[in-house]
């Protein structure tokens, strides 16, 4: 599962203001800000969570589990 800080990490990215992920995603604004709120999995229900994570995914961006140096994120490529 993502984290909120891999949410703001993707987000900044992709340069999109949490009204574009929230309108991309099919969520609400005040839930991408909860979810960006943790560092660690955000206190929000999986189908949200799955929503943010596949638009994200869709733009190319792949997230990386943390493997001794911590969560992130890189390019799909």
């Amino acid at each position: 599962m993502i984290t909120g800080a891999q949410i703001r990490m993707a987000r900044g990215y992709l340069n999109w203001s949490v009204a574009e992920l929230a309108k991309r995603a099919g969520v609400g604004i005040s839930t991408v800000r909860r979810m960006e709120s943790f560092d660690g999995v955000p206190p929000s229900i999986a189908p949200n969570i799955e929503a943010v994570q596949k638009t994200l995914e869709a733009e190319g961006i792949e997230f990386i589990h943390s493997n001794g140096g911590g969560p992130g994120l890189r390019l799909k490529g």
